[in-house]
């Protein structure tokens, strides 16, 4: 299955705190940059669950603090997400049922296009592609997970047959 984990629920598996670590590069200056900070993933009232994420940014080797909020929502199917900025606005949808998700978000004259891999029961990547007359970018962010969830092995795997299973 190319190494992808299924996960039945976006945001069960989401939940909790994960480490942080992003690169940045530039692809029509050629600067690099990087992120290393914490992201948490903490129940919202009335279901879903608030994404705080906070660290250092170093772009250019100039250090600044950098921070971001989204809010994950109950999907219109089980088990996926509906992700939407701090202020309620959508940003894309979520769905990690295969491992693996594609997202498109228009920003203005320019395009996002996020890939979600689960590679494990502690680990996702996102790699966003940035394409349009103001940005040539891709963001590639690695997280592992905190805490007691780490390596608990709860996360869904594909068992022999294919199909999905808890381990």
């Amino acid at each position: 299955m190319d190494g992808l984990w299924p996960v039945p629920d976006a945001l069960a598996y989401l939940a909790g705190r994960w480490r942080v670590e992003r690169s940045v590069r530039d692809l029509a200056s050629g600067g690099t940059g990087a992120f290393t900070g914490a992201t948490g993933f903490e129940p919202l009232d009335g279901g879903g669950l608030l994404h705080r994420e906070s660290g250092t940014f170093v772009w250019q080797r100039t250090a600044r603090p950098a921070e971001r909020t989204l809010r994950f929502l109950p999907g219109g199917a089980p088990g996926t997400a509906d992700v939407r900025f701090a202020d309620g606005r959508p940003f894309h949808g979520l769905d990690l049922t295969a491992g693996r998700h594609v997202a498109d978000h228009p920003c203005s004259a320019d395009l996002y296009r996020g890939e979600f891999t689960v590679l494990g029961p502690d680990r996702w990547r996102t790699v966003w592609r940035v394409r349009g007359p103001a940005k040539d970018l891709v963001l590639t962010t690695d997280y592992e997970r905190e805490g007691e969830r780490a390596s608990a092995g709860w996360c869904v795997r594909a068992d022999e047959e294919g199909g999905p299973r808890r381990g």
